[in-house]
C-alpha cells in the first residue's frame, strides 16, 4: 500500500515539471501541523501586541509606536513568509506561480531589513532616553517618530527592490524545471547587502547599547547613593524603569543577532546565497523564529503586556472606557 503523499511530479500534466520529494503521509502531516502551529503562534502573539498598543491610550507613546511598527514586520513574517516557505520546504515544489515567486522573496527581504531598521531606531530611542533625558521629549515626538518609521519602510522597499531587481523582472531565470523558484544573490551583492543591512546597523546598535549600559549603571549608582543618604527609597524606585527598559532592549538585540547571524553564513563562506542550497531552509527558519520570540520577550519583561493580554483575552477591552485603563 502506497504510504506517500502526492504524485512524483510537481505538475503531473507537464513534461517539464520538477520532481517532488515524496514523503510518508505521517511526516507530511506532521510538518504541515508544525508550520501551521508556529505561524499561528507568531501571528497571535504579535497581534496581541498590536491590539494592546493601539487600544490602551496610556501606551500611545513614541517608543511604543516604534515597537508597534516593528511588530508589524513580525506579524508579516508569521502571516505570509512562514506559510509560503513552509509550503516550499515540505513540497519541494513551487506551487504558487511566477508572480508569487517574484514577490515572496521581496516581501521577506522588506520585512527582515525593516525589522533591523526598527531595532536601530529603538536603540537610538533608548540612548536618548537614558543619555540625554533633558531634551528627549523635545527630540522624540510622535510626529518625528512617525517620520522615521515611514523613512525606514521607504528605504526598505527601495533598497530591496534594487537588490532583487533581476529576480523581480525575471523570477524564473535560475529555474531548471517547472515548479521551481530559485533566488540567487551573487557574492558581491551578498557582501554589500551584509554590510548595509546587518554589520553596519548592528555596529550602530552595539555602540549605542554599550553607552546606554554604562549610563544606566552610572545612574543606578547615583540613585543608590542618594537613597542611602536620604533613606528615602520610594522616589528612586520609579527611575529604575529606565535601566530595566535598557535590559529589555539588550535582550531583544541578543536574540535578534542569534537568529539573524546564521543567515549570512553563505556570504561569509564565499558562496552565492541561493534558495537551492541544501541548508538554506535551516538558516531561513532560524531567522524567522525571531518573529515568534520577540513577543515572548515582551511578555517576560513588560508587565503592561501581560496585563493587556489578560484584558484582551477576557474581553474586558469591549467595556466602556476600557481605553482609559491604567496599564502601566
Amino acid at each position: 500500500m502506497d504510504n506517500t503523499w502526492g504524485s512524483e511530479l510537481c505538475f503531473p500534466n507537464l513534461n517539464s515539471s520538477c520532481r517532488r520529494l515524496l514523503r510518508p503521509r505521517s511526516e507530511t502531516l506532521l510538518l504541515y501541523t508544525l508550520v501551521a502551529s508556529v505561524s499561528l503562534l507568531t501571528v497571535t502573539l504579535n497581534l496581541l501586541v498590536i491590539i494592546s498598543i493601539s487600544h490602551f491610550r496610556q501606551l500611545h507613546t513614541p517608543t511604543n509606536t516604534l515597537l508597534q511598527s516593528m511588530v508589524v514586520c513580525d506579524l508579516g513574517m508569521g502571516l505570509v513568509v512562514m506559510p509560503v516557505e513552509g509550503l516550499r520546504y515540505i513540497e519541494k515544489c513551487w506551487l504558487l506561480g511566477r508572480i508569487m515567486c517574484a514577490l515572496s522573496t521581496y516581501i521577506f527581504y522588506i520585512l527582515s531589513s525593516s525589522s533591523l531598521g526598527h531595532m536601530v531606531l529603538l536603540s537610538i530611542d533608548r540612548y536618548l532616553t537614558i543619555c540625554d533625558p533633558m531634551t528627549y521629549s523635545s527630540k522624540v515626538t510622535l510626529t518625528n517618530v512617525k517620520i522615521c518609521i515611514c523613512f525606514c519602510w521607504a528605504c526598505s522597499f527601495t533598497y530591496n527592490g534594487l537588490i532583487l531587481l533581476d529576480h523581480l523582472v525575471q523570477p524564473d531565470r535560475f529555474s531548471s524545471c517547472h515548479g521551481e523558484c530559485v533566488v540567487v544573490i551573487n557574492q558581491i551583492s551578498g557582501t554589500v547587502d551584509m554590510f548595509m543591512t546587518f554589520i553596519g546597523p548592528c555596529t550602530v546598535m552595539a555602540v549605542l547599547y554599550i553607552r546606554v549600559f554604562v549610563a544606566a549603571l552610572s545612574q543606578m549608582r547615583v540613585i543608590q547613593s542618594q537613597a542611602a543618604a536620604t533613606k528615602a527609597r520610594a522616589a528612586p524606585t520609579a527611575r529604575k524603569s529606565q535601566p530595566k527598559a535598557a535590559r529589555t532592549l539588550g535582550m531583544l538585540i541578543v536574540v535578534f543577532l542569534t537568529c539573524y547571524c546564521p543567515y549570512y553564513y553563505p556570504t561569509l563562506a564565499g558562496v552565492n546565497t541561493s534558495t537551492s542550497l541544501s541548508y538554506y531552509p535551516i538558516l531561513l527558519w532560524i531567522m524567522m523564529l525571531n518573529s515568534c520570540l520577540n513577543p515572548l520577550i515582551y511578555a517576560m519583561f513588560y508587565p503592561w503586556f501581560r496585563k493587556a493580554i489578560k484584558l484582551i483575552i477576557t474581553l474586558r477591552i469591549l467595556q466602556d472606557n476600557s481605553r482609559e485603563v491604567k496599564i502601566l
